[in-house]
């Protein structure tokens, strides 16, 4: 084995083992001024809300993660929910190429 392929082997088993700083970074890091927007946004529209999420997983503004927990999900089915999510940002998903939505009902 010429030295190259030794110095690569080398080099590949420490990256693997390097932590994702990127994401340690993102976690405390505040938030982007999109998802700022659509928390807002979402509290407004579910003011019983005791828990709104909202991540930019893009990095770019055009994918969200969102998850809220609120009374008004109580005795509604899990699509049900998601369609009131999606109505209360209509005008905001205009602008997204994607969403994720996770919708909780409080446990008491």
């Amino acid at each position: 084995m010429n030295n190259n392929k030794k110095k690569s082997k080398r080099l590949a088993g420490r990256v693997s083992r390097l932590p994702l700083l990127h994401h340690v970074h993102r976690m405390f890091a505040s938030q982007t001024e999109g998802e700022l927007k659509v928390t807002q946004t979402l509290k407004e529209k579910f003011p019983r809300a005791t828990a709104v999420k909202v991540t930019d997983i893009s990095g770019c503004g055009a994918m969200y993660e969102i998850q809220i927990e609120s009374e008004d999900f109580k005795e509604k089915r899990t699509v049900q929910q998601h369609q009131m999510v999606n109505q209360a940002l209509k005008e905001e998903i205009k602008e997204m190429h994607g969403l994720r939505i996770f919708t909780s009902v409080p446990k008491h």
